[in-house]
């Protein structure tokens, strides 16, 4: 299974649901706090192409952030991205 990062800030409400909603559904979860890191912010924005924060990442894929994420796992592509094979 592919790891499963998730960027966050402090104070910030969909980074405290997306990372609610990972928990909740018995995902283990990398947790990195990009707070007052410009350069991190930078390779997120090249990564993702997005400079908002959650940003979560299955192995090198964006996922997005928290809507993104609901809707992978409503849909369930979510767990695709885990186990491709």
């Amino acid at each position: 299974m592919r790891q499963i990062t998730v960027y966050t800030r402090q104070l910030c409400g969909f980074c405290t649901a997306a990372i609610r909603l990972l928990n909740e559904e018995g995902y283990v979860i990398a947790i990195i706090e990009a707070d007052g890191n410009p350069t991190l912010r930078a390779e997120l924005v090249e990564r993702s192409g997005q400079s908002t924060l959650p940003q979560i990442f299955v192995g090198e894929q964006s996922v997005g952030g928290y809507q993104e994420l609901a809707s992978a796992l409503s849909d369930g592509s979510f767990s695709q991205l885990l186990d491709p094979d």
